[in-house]
């Protein structure tokens, strides 16, 4: 079996990194992040709530976490004090229940059709052959009295030549009106992806 050691992948400046790894300062990272964050949107001459911004932070840092990603990244647009949209990535290796991680099995096991049919289609992506799937859920709660809002979803699965495992880039926003950017920074990012796997 394939193991990937490590993953790399190169985003645009308005993605703010997410740190994973189990032992991370967050409480420094809230810090330096939301600095750099104020800094950043007052020389584009709009002006942010810094504690506003430190939760949301805070918010994301333990979502992501909380589900042990490779990588994370929320994309913060200058002048708004939360995150536009989330960037995920994962690996899925073959095991017990899954003899071969194959692009279709990928296209069925993410796909859902909550709102109509997901656009399913199929790419070659510098990193491999890959599968590319659009789509929007209900999130939220699903109590009776809860407000279910809107996700979009970009998700690209990706098998490099020569591996059994692939690498999972999920793209997930909410924010109305972003979704033109959003995919084609999606797009964009999923053609630098790189992986290091063991000798």
């Amino acid at each position: 079996m394939t193991e990937f050691v490590s993953c790399g992948l190169r985003c645009h400046e308005e993605w703010v990194a997410i740190p994973t790894e189990p032992g991370a300062d967050i409480t420094a990272w809230v810090d330096e992040q939301a600095k750099e964050l104020v800094e950043r949107s007052a020389a584009d001459g709009k002006l942010l709530d810094e504690d506003l911004l430190r939760q949301d932070l805070r918010e994301r840092a333990a979502d992501s976490r909380g589900r042990k990603r490779v990588h994370a990244f929320a994309l913060y647009v200058n002048g708004l004090e939360e995150s536009t949209a989330l960037l995920e990535v994962d690996f899925i290796h073959p095991d017990e229940t899954v003899a071969a991680i194959t692009l279709d099995w990928i296209a069925e096991r993410f796909s859902t059709d909550d709102f109509g049919a997901p656009e399913i289609t199929h790419a070659r992506v510098p990193l491999g052959d890959a599968v590319r799937i659009r789509q929007n859920f209900a999130a939220g709660d699903s109590g009776p009295d809860s407000e279910r809002v809107l996700m979009e979803t970009i998700t690209y699965g990706v098998v490099p030549p020569g591996s059994d495992s692939a690498v999972i880039m999920l793209v997930s926003w909410t924010y109305p009106g972003v979704s033109d950017i959003v995919e084609r920074m999606a797009d964009d990012i999923v053609g630098t992806l790189t992986v290091e796997t063991e000798a």
